[in-house]
Parts: structure tokens; C-alpha cells; sequence
């Protein structure tokens, strides 16, 4: 009996390696080594090149030497989910051969979204949904719960990979769903499932089957308690798309973040509302975020962020108060703290507030988190205002990055953001310079600052 091939692969990135060793010498990171076994040859039940001479290579048909420009883009036409906010985030809809793995926590609503999804288009052509954590029965109850059409969608209750593919290339899906891929496993890897070896060839054997039949496969992932993908990282690589659906416990508001895809933007954001019927999107999330009191306090502030092709109306929230302790707390929610560090620095030098003796909070509004350097000034003017305890009124309007030397940077698409505030009520805003519009806006008052201290003096004037 021949001796079973192993590899040692690193959890952090992938990178694979002949002995074991303590750290990964690609990524740097230490202990991230886990040994899986190769498999050898082939099962019947995945595709290959002898059932069908098209069927060759990792990406599908093998061709010719062509010219970009000769390529036919209509041989892989996309398709809508049923969801404009899921087709917002995937770029604009299902790519068939496509590989999409959704992420997130346990009861963010993975499986419902997909559910919703997959009954939607199995009135329009064939779908197939595999689950491996549910039976049956515990779908077809939430499908009645939702009350979605089930008549057409084909189910299968199975976890492995090589039966999963039989029953595929029989039934021919136009769209698959696996849920989830920490429980499929392949008969020739000797390891258990959800472990990286499994995780990894499951992954691989889907991805190659998707490529080469044209189908539309989603994958369920877990996610690890720091809110990331759960997996070797090789497994990030393998997909062609990679979403995040998050959601606090106590927010019935789910984002779902595009955090890779190769059809499409970037941190593309989708807002859904999860209600007793499902989940359903939301047309104008800025709406939900600007759900402000009708009683102005001191520390608040709306600015305009970009997420991925379209502006998006967040309010920020600072509190600032004395601290009993000798270091004072900096804390915040959908705001990376470092930055915050950074932004009460900078204004102590060049605002001339000094904050080290007090304790600073800091929330976004309705659980987004701000991952651009536009809400820079926004953040400062709302800590400003509540240590000097002086509302901002509610039609204003502030973004623009502050540099190190107290100079306010310009945020690209700063025209769409103005113009998304003005058609929300807001009629001043306070933006760097160089984003002026050449046009006045009618009804918004704009305010071209390029200091910090200019563009205090411009936030809180009388």
C-alpha cells in the first residue's frame, strides 16, 4: 500500500510546505501550520476531462490563444438574485461559473438570505439547496415560517462532496447552494470535516465543478469570534466572492459587505431588515441611519461616507467626559480606535483642545462601521461639541480626512456625497476645498475649509 501523501499549509494564508515548522516564513505568523493529506486520483463522481472533452482544467474550457478584446462576454450572461441590495453587493447579480462565499455570524441570517434567494429563482430556472447542518424537515418549516414559493426548489440533505457532484450532474442546477462548507467532506481525505484539509479540497473540488458546468455556487462559511472567516485563507482565494452579513444582536438591521469580488466593487454595502417574514431590503439605508431624536444633544453629528458605488448618510455620536482614571478610556463602535487616537492628537496641536484627562466615546449610529478616513473631521467636530456641550444643528453636514498637520484633505466622489445630503434636508455642509461643487447646490450652503481650525471656526460659528 502506497504511502498517503501530506502537505503542511498555513491557516493565515495558505502557503504550503514540505515538514512542519513553527513559523509560516510567508506570512510571518507563528503556530498557523496544520498538516492535511493529499489526495490521489480521482472518484467518479467529479468531473473530468475523459466524460467530456470540454471538461479541462481548474477554470473550465480549455481554449485557444485569443484576443481580449475577441472575447465573448455574452456566454456568461448575469443573473438577478431577486434581491436588488444582494445584486448591489455581488455587482450586479449571479455570474454563472461564479463562486460566492457568504460569511457570518450564527443567526445573522445566512440561511434565510439564501433560502429567500434560492426559492426566488428556482421559479425562473433549476436550483439546487444541499444542507449539511438542517434536515429537511427544519427547512421546509422555515420556508413555510416566511412563507416562500417551494414548489420548484429542489433540496438535498448531504455532506459529502463526491455524492453532492453525482446528484449535481444529474439535476444539472443552475445555481447550488452549500450550507455550509465546514461540514461537507471528501472520502479521500482522512481527516475530519471542518478541519483545513477538508475545508480546503471540498472547497476546491466545488470551485472546479462550478467552473466547468457554468453553475452558480454559494458556500456558507462560519466565522471565527473576531468576526472573520473561518478556514484556511486559501479558501478566500478559491471563491471568486467573498460577503460578510453582519448584524448586533439586539439590531433587527443586517449589512452585507462585499469584502472580495472579481466581478464587481469592493466594499459594496447591502442593508436588509430582518423581519418575522425574512429579510427584506432596504431601498434607502440612509433613512434608518438618520432615525435621529427630535431633541438635539451635544456630541452629534451626520456625515456622508462612500460605500462601494453609492453615498450613504451615517450620524456620529461623541461623548466626552472627566475621567477618575489615570489613563482615560478611548472607546468606540464602528470607528477604528487607532484613528481616534490619532484625531484627539492632532487636535490638541493644532485645535488647542486638550482631551487627555477625559474619558472619549465614540458610535456610529445603527451599527455600520466607518472604515474610510472621510469621517475624520466629522469625528473631531462631534467630540468638540460635546466637551464644549454646543448642539450642532441638525441640517449640517460635515466629512473631509484631517492630515497629521492639521490640514483637511480632500474624499473622493465628494460632488454625489454633497448632493445625496441635500436631497435628505440637510442645507450646510463643511467640506475640504478642493471638494467644492463648480455648481451651487440649490437649497445647500457649502463651506470649502483647508485647516482644522478654519473648519472649526466654519462648525460652530454663531
Amino acid at each position: 500500500m502506497a504511502k498517503a501523501k501530506t502537505a503542511f499549509v498555513c491557516n493565515e494564508c495558505g502557503v504550503d510546505y514540505a515538514k512542519w515548522q513553527g513559523q509560516c516564513q510567508a506570512c510571518n505568523a507563528w503556530n498557523s501550520l496544520s498538516e492535511i493529506r493529499l489526495t490521489s486520483g480521482k472518484t467518479s463522481a467529479r468531473v473530468s476531462a475523459s466524460q467530456d472533452p470540454r471538461y479541462q482544467g481548474y477554470a473550465g474550457a480549455v481554449t485557444g490563444i485569443q484576443n481580449l478584446s475577441d472575447i465573448d462576454l455574452g456566454d456568461v450572461p448575469r443573473f438577478s438574485s431577486g434581491a436588488n441590495e444582494f445584486d448591489r453587493v455581488l455587482g450586479g447579480g449571479l455570474v454563472p461559473g461564479g463562486v460566492v462565499l457568504i460569511g457570518g455570524s450564527p443567526g445573522a441570517g445566512k440561511s434565510t438570505l439564501l433560502l429567500q434567494t434560492m426559492c426566488w429563482l428556482a421559479q425562473q430556472q433549476s436550483a439546487l439547496y444541499v444542507t449539511g447542518e438542517e434536515s429537511l424537515q427544519q427547512v421546509a418549516m422555515r420556508a413555510q415560517r416566511l412563507g416562500l414559493p417551494t414548489q420548484n426548489l429542489k433540496m438535498l440533505s448531504e455532506t459529502n462532496v463526491d455524492a453532492i457532484l453525482t446528484i449535481a450532474q444529474q439535476v444539472k442546477p443552475k445555481v447550488m447552494v452549500i450550507d455550509s462548507i465546514q461540514v461537507m467532506h471528501l472520502d479521500g481525505v482522512e481527516s475530519a470535516p471542518g478541519s483545513v484539509s477538508q475545508v480546503r479540497e471540498s472547497a476546491a473540488v466545488l470551485t472546479r465543478f462550478a467552473k466547468q458546468t457554468q453553475t452558480a455556487v454559494l458556500l456558507v462559511g462560519h466565522v471565527t469570534k473576531d468576526g472573520t472567516l473561518a478556514g484556511p485563507k486559501v479558501l478566500e482565494h478559491m471563491v471568486d466572492c467573498s460577503v460578510l452579513l453582519e448584524g448586533s444582536e439586539d439590531s433587527r438591521f443586517r449589512t452585507l459587505r462585499g469584502m472580495k469580488n472579481r466581478f464587481g466593487a469592493v466594499n459594496e454595502l447591502g442593508v436588509f431588515a430582518m423581519l418575522e417574514n425574512g429579510l427584506k431590503e432596504v431601498k434607502n439605508p440612509s433613512s434608518i441611519f438618520l432615525n435621529r431624536s427630535n431633541h438635539p444633544a451635544a456630541g452629534s453629528l451626520v456625515v456622508v461616507v462612500w460605500e462601494g458605488t453609492r453615498p450613504l448618510l451615517v450620524e456620529l455620536q461623541a461623548l466626552v467626559d472627566d475621567s477618575p482614571l489615570g489613563n482615560p478610556r478611548r472607546v468606540t463602535v464602528g470607528f477604528d480606535h487607532n484613528r481616534l487616537a490619532m484625531l484627539l492628537a492632532v487636535l490638541h496641536k493644532h485645535g488647542g483642545l486638550l482631551t487627555s484627562d477625559q474619558d472619549v466615546y465614540l458610535n456610529v449610529v445603527g451599527g455600520v462601521k466607518v472604515l474610510e478616513t472621510s469621517a475624520d473631521l466629522a469625528a473631531i467636530a462631534a467630540v468638540v461639541s460635546s466637551f464644549r456641550d454646543r448642539v450642532l444643528p441638525h441640517d449640517l453636514v460635515v466629512m473631509g480626512e484631517v492630515g497629521l498637520s492639521g490640514e483637511i484633505r480632500p474624499v473622493p466622489s465628494g460632488q454625489e456625497r454633497i448632493s445625496e445630503a441635500a436631497k435628505h434636508g440637510f442645507t450646510r455642509a463643511v467640506v475640504p476645498k478642493a471638494n467644492c461643487p463648480k455648481k451651487p447646490i440649490e437649497g445647500m450652503k457649502v463651506i470649502g475649509v483647508e485647516r482644522l481650525s478654519e473648519a472649526l471656526d466654519a462648525i460652530f460659528e454663531d
